[in-house]
């Protein structure tokens, strides 16, 4: 334990939906819940508006809906989303170089290691400041929490929520801890919190009083000397500046299970577009191309092929996929299609024999072969990533990034090109119009779709509602949030 709380943990509230709220005027105030909006669609985030009414994050979106019928539902914008976590990561890093995000809108920071002399006034000085500089940079609030360690520090930033900044000193620890539940430590689901309530331990106080004996006879060794140490505010982890990802992934979820073998082809070659569009932007490669299949019946397949070098190739990952689902039976149907690739290197080593036989299999399937002589397979123009703007998506619960640095997405379908214009009226997507500007989606249906015409620090705009395929609408990228004063 430090003799100074200089673990910061910074949780920024309700982030999706407070980057809605910032990004969307009219819904300032309002309860808004972002996530999947199919029938299968699950929470990703509730504005605080939104949580009185009992709605939380990994909820079904339908039982959100009978909760709030008059919440506003949106399509996840992880493209936006990111950029913002960007400027919140990017005042984490002027504070010290030891940043260790945990997703998008959360981190440790070691102040210590950004040198100077600290003490319980500088620490809590710089956690109020940077709270002011995150609302100044993007008009949103998060919660900070100062601790001696980082158990410590993110029990903090919990107990501070929303908006708030709260240190725990060093040696009042056990003080703070004991009247909490003990679903409070890190390691405490609900398997392990309903275990210890049943052998009378509710709160980290009547943990400390069982003693390490007790728990390690009721949860086993390993956890119960761990679990009985982080109830003591004993926490000697150091933040890790870098988590390696592990894996790059895309998944879909589908509304009605897909049946047509071409189709499910066919969103199989656009998940692998996707995933290759993650895996570049992340500066990896891979050489391990997954493919993940969810049948009818819930049961889960997962095939894999190794290819002999890391890739990054569009092509190569498709044609891995592909070969991957020919194994695959998917008679009665298919509720969930995912491609990802593990095994990753920050650099590329193609295998070129794999680009040839893809090359070769593109060109033949056109009515020609492929010309060696010519460079056919080494320079032809390979099919590039696809998959727009949607690195991720929202049927199921949308993608985070993990721990470990893996990530994962759900999309919705499409059947045909008239499906295929409606797929960018996604409540809450970003379009602009030839006459009336930038603006958003509120909703489409029977051929219409209805846009809110305002923008990052506008007053409320007018809505208005054009035919889906009205040429003067087009989608757009998001707009950056406007900062403002704290």
């Amino acid at each position: 334990m430090r003799a100074a709380p200089t673990i910061l943990h910074l949780d920024m509230d309700a982030f999706y939906a407070s980057v809605e709220q910032a990004s969307k005027p009219s819904l300032r105030g309002k309860a808004v819940i972002v996530g999947g909006l199919g029938p299968r669609g699950v929470v990703a985030t509730a504005s605080y508006e939104a949580r009185r009414f009992g709605v939380h994050s990994a909820m079904p979106t339908a039982q959100a809906r009978r909760l709030c019928p008059n919440g506003a539902y949106l399509f996840p914008r992880f493209e936006l989303y990111r950029s913002v976590s960007d400027i919140v990561m990017g005042l984490l890093r002027e504070l010290s170089p030891l940043v260790e995000p945990l997703s998008l809108d959360e981190a440790f920071v070691d102040l210590e290691a950004g040198g100077g002399v600290w003490d319980s006034r500088s620490a809590r000085e710089t956690g109020e400041q940077l709270r002011a500089d995150i609302l100044a940079a993007t008009s949103l609030t998060g919660s900070v929490g100062l601790a001696g360690s980082k158990m410590l520090a993110k029990v903090a930033s919990e107990e501070a929520k929303p908006d708030g900044l709260l240190m725990i000193e060093p040696g009042t620890e056990r003080e703070l801890l004991a009247p909490m539940s003990v679903r409070t430590l890190p390691g405490v689901g609900p398997a392990t919190g309903e275990h210890l309530r049943r052998a009378g331990i509710s709160t980290v106080g009547e943990l400390v009083e069982a003693g390490e004996d007790e728990l390690v006879r009721l949860i086993g060794r390993s956890h119960g000397v761990g679990l009985y140490q982080m109830a003591l505010g004993l926490d000697d982890r150091p933040v890790v500046a870098e988590r390696d990802a592990k894996s790059v992934s895309v998944e879909d979820t589908f509304d009605v299970d897909l049946h047509d073998r071409v189709r499910i082809r066919t969103e199989v070659q656009r998940l692998a577009d996707r995933c290759v569009g993650r895996l570049r932007a992340s500066g990896h490669s891979g050489r391990t191309i997954v493919l993940k299949v969810r049948r009818y019946d819930f049961s889960t397949l997962t095939r894999s092929e190794t290819l002999r070098g890391p890739t990054d190739d569009p092509t190569v990952v498709r044609e891995a996929a592909a070969r991957l689902l020919e194994a695959v039976d998917t008679t009665g149907g298919v509720r969930l299609l995912g491609v990802g690739v593990t095994g990753l290197a920050d650099y590329t080593q193609e295998d070129l024999f794999a680009q040839f036989q893809a090359a070769a299999s593109a060109i033949g399937g056109a009515g020609g072969t492929p010309d060696a002589s010519s460079g056919a397979a080494g320079s032809a123009g390979l099919p590039g990533v696809g998959g727009g703007e949607g690195s991720e998506g929202a049927q199921g619960a949308p993608e985070a990034p993990a721990a470990d640095g893996s990530t994962g997405s759900t999309e919705g379908p499409t059947d045909g090109p008239e499906r295929a214009r409606e797929r960018h009226w996604a409540a809450g997507k970003d379009v602009r119009h030839a006459v009336y500007g930038p603006g958003w989606v509120q909703g489409s249906g029977l051929g219409r779709v209805t846009v809110r015409f305002e923008q990052p620090g506008s007053a409320p705009g007018r809505v208005r509602t054009f035919q889906v395929d009205d040429p003067d609408l087009e989608p757009s990228d998001p707009l950056p949030l406007v900062g403002r004063a704290g």
